[in-house]
C-alpha cells in the first residue's frame, strides 16, 4: 500500500486527491477553484478527445470554434436559460481600462451565441441540417470545488445541431445520448445508465435533457455525460428560421450536448486502487512501461538491445524505426510510438532511479503493464510483465512478444476492468417500495442507486433532497404495468433512479 496516499476505506476524498498527486494528473492553481493540467492528465483528455472526435466525424459533425464572450444581452433572451445559469456566471464589465457599454459573460455554455450565428447561416431547409461541435474551455462560477469533478473553469466538447424537424432532433439528441453511452462503456471501462432527466433536473432552457451516469466506488452517482432536445426554444429566442419545403417560414429544432474534463474524474473513482491510478489500456497514455534493470555497462547494453528486440516484436521493424527517429535514444525516457492506436511504450533510462522506485512510480501512474527486462532475462530470452490491475506477474518468452499478444493482453484487461465496475455497480443497485425505505437506505449511510416508483415535481423532489441529500438521476422508463409513487401514494407509471451524487 502506497505511504502518499490515503485508503479510500479511511478518507475516500483525500484518497481521491492523493491519487491526483501521486500521479502528477493536476495541481490548484493560484485563482481559487481552477487548475492546471498537468501532461499526464491532458494526454489522458486528448485520448479522450481523438476518439469522441473520430466518433462525432462518422455521424457527420464538423469542429469549429465560437468566442469565449457572450453579450449579456443574448443570456437573458431565453427564460429558463439565463435563470438557470446567471448565479453561476462570471461577468466582464471593463476591458482596456474602460467601462464596456455592455457587459460579457465569460462563456457558461454557448446555445446563445452559437443560435445567434445559425440565425444568419440558416435561410432555407436545404441549408438544415447543421452538425456543429467545438473543443473549447468554459467558466462558472462554483462556490465548491474539486479537481477534474467540479472547477471553476474546465475543458468540454459542446454539439450544437439545428433540424428541420422534430423528429429528426430527438433523433440527434438520442443518437449522441448513445455515443455517450458507448464511449463510457466501451472506452473507459466505466458502465453507466442512461435516460432523461426530471424537469427540475433538465438543462436551463430544454425541453428534455438526457444523460449518462456512472456509480464510483463510494457509492455515489456520477453524471458524465448530458444531451439536450431544445425543442425551438433558442431558435424562437434568436429568430433561426428558415424556409421549410412548403415554402412556409418556421423556426429550426435545436439540440446540444457535451462532456467534460469531469470524465478524468470518473476514471479515477471507477478504476483506482490504494496504491495509486488505474487506467484502461484504450485511455492510457502508455499502454507500457519497460524498466531496463543492470548494475554494469556491459550490462545495460545487452539489456537495451534486448529491449529493441522486444519492440520489434511488439511493434514492428517499421514502428520501432520511426520512433527511434522521432524521440531519438538519448532520452531520458525513450517513446515508441504506435501510429495505428495513439499509443505509447516508454522505456524508463533514467539513471537517478532505483528500479524499484521506477516501478512504484509507473504504478501510480496507472500503466496498465510493467516490462522488466535484466541481464537474467536476457540470458533466459525472456520478460517479466506485471499486470496494473491485478498485479499478478508473466514470464513472456521474446519470441511470443508480438502485437497480436500485446492487443489480446491489453483487451483482456480492458474487459476486466468494465466487469469488475460492472459487478460493483449492480449490487449497488436497490428498490425502495416506500418513502421510509427510501429514507431507511440513505439514513443508514447506505450509497448507490435506488430505485422505485415515483410522480416527479420540484416540490417532492426539492423534499426528499432536503430529507436524505438523494436526487434523482435519472428516468428509468414508463412502465404500463401501474404501480404507487412511494412519496405521494398516488398512482404511478414512472420509475426512477435516486443517489447521493457529487
Amino acid at each position: 500500500m502506497a505511504n502518499n496516499i490515503a485508503p479510500r476505506e479511511v478518507d475516500y476524498n483525500q484518497w481521491y486527491l492523493d491519487v491526483i498527486s501521486a500521479a502528477e494528473l493536476a495541481d490548484y492553481a493560484p485563482v481559487r477553484g481552477c487548475m492546471v493540467i498537468r501532461p499526464v492528465g491532458y494526454a489522458i483528455w486528448e485520448g479522450m478527445q481523438r476518439e469522441l472526435d473520430r466518433r462525432f466525424k462518422e455521424l457527420g459533425h464538423v469542429n469549429a470554434y465560437f468566442p469565449l464572450f457572450i453579450p449579456e444581452s443574448f443570456m437573458t433572451k431565453e427564460a429558463e436559460h439565463v435563470e438557470g445559469f446567471a448565479p453561476e456566471c462570471a461577468v466582464v464589465t471593463h476591458g482596456g481600462g474602460e467601462k464596456l457599454e455592455e457587459p460579457l459573460m465569460v462563456r457558461p455554455t454557448s446555445e446563445t451565441i452559437i443560435g445567434h450565428m445559425y440565425a444568419q447561416w440558416v435561410h432555407s431547409w436545404r441549408d438544415l441540417p447543421i452538425l456543429i461541435n467545438q473543443w473549447a474551455n468554459v467558466v462558472r462560477w462554483e462556490r465548491r470545488t474539486r479537481l477534474f469533478l467540479r472547477t471553476m473553469e474546465f475543458l468540454w466538447q459542446e454539439g450544437h445541431t439545428a433540424h428541420e424537424s422534430s423528429e429528426e432532433a430527438v433523433e440527434e439528441t438520442l443518437r449522441m445520448l448513445e455515443v455517450y453511452r458507448s464511449f463510457a462503456e466501451d472506452f473507459l471501462a466505466i458502465p453507466v445508465l442512461s435516460g432523461p432527466k426530471t424537469e427540475s433536473e433538465k438543462f436551463a432552457g430544454a425541453v428534455t435533457t438526457y444523460c449518462i451516469e456512472g456509480l464510483m466506488q463510494d457509492g455515489r452517482a456520477l453524471q458524465m455525460g448530458t444531451s439536450h432536445f431544445l425543442g425551438q426554444n433558442f431558435s424562437k429566442a434568436f429568430e433561426i428560421r428558415f424556409e421549410g419545403r412548403d415554402q412556409v417560414l418556421q423556426h429550426a429544432w435545436t439540440t446540444s450536448w457535451g462532456v467534460s474534463t469531469r470524465l478524468i474524474g470518473a476514471l479515477i473513482m471507477s478504476h483506482s486502487d490504494d496504491d495509486g491510478l488505474v487506467l484502461p489500456p484504450k485511455v492510457s497514455p502508455y499502454v507500457a512501461a519497460i524498466v531496463p534493470i543492470f548494475r554494469k555497462e556491459e550490462e545495460k547494453n545487452r539489456v537495451h538491445e534486448f529491449i529493441n528486440k522486444a519492440m520489434t516484436g511488439l511493434l514492428g521493424p517499421e514502428e520501432v524505426e520511426a520512433s527511434e527517429k522521432r524521440f531519438g535514444n538519448n532520452q531520458i525516457q525513450q517513446l515508441f510510438y504506435n501510429q495505428a492506436t495513439s499509443q505509447q511504450i516508454v522505456v524508463d533510462k533514467r539513471d537517478t532511479m532505483r528500479p524499484g522506485d521506477k516501478h512504484w512510480f509507473w504504478t501510480q501512474r496507472g500503466v496498465p503493464l510493467r516490462i522488466e527486462v535484466g541481464p537474467r532475462d536476457v540470458d533466459a530470452g525472456h520478460v517479466v510483465v506485471k499486470s496494473r490491475l491485478d498485479g499478478s506477474k508473466e514470464i513472456v518468452p521474446l519470441e511470443k512478444l508480438t502485437k497480436e499478444w500485446l492487443d489480446a493482453k491489453l483487451e483482456n484487461m480492458q474487459k476486466a476492468l468494465f466487469e469488475q465496475a460492472l459487478a460493483r455497480r449492480d449490487s449497488s443497485i436497490a428498490v425502495a417500495n416506500s418513502y421510509q425505505e427510501l429514507k431507511d437506505h440513505f439514513e443508514q449511510g447506505r450509497r448507490g442507486f435506488l430505485r422505485c416508483r415515483f410522480n416527479p415535481s420540484k416540490e417532492a423532489e426539492a423534499q426528499i433532497k432536503a430529507d436524505t441529500k438523494a436526487t434523482v438521476r435519472l428516468i428509468v422508463t414508463d412502465t404500463a404495468t401501474p404501480g404507487t409513487c412511494i412519496y405521494s401514494g398516488e398512482p404511478s407509471t414512472t420509475e426512477v433512479i435516486f443517489a447521493i451524487a457529487y
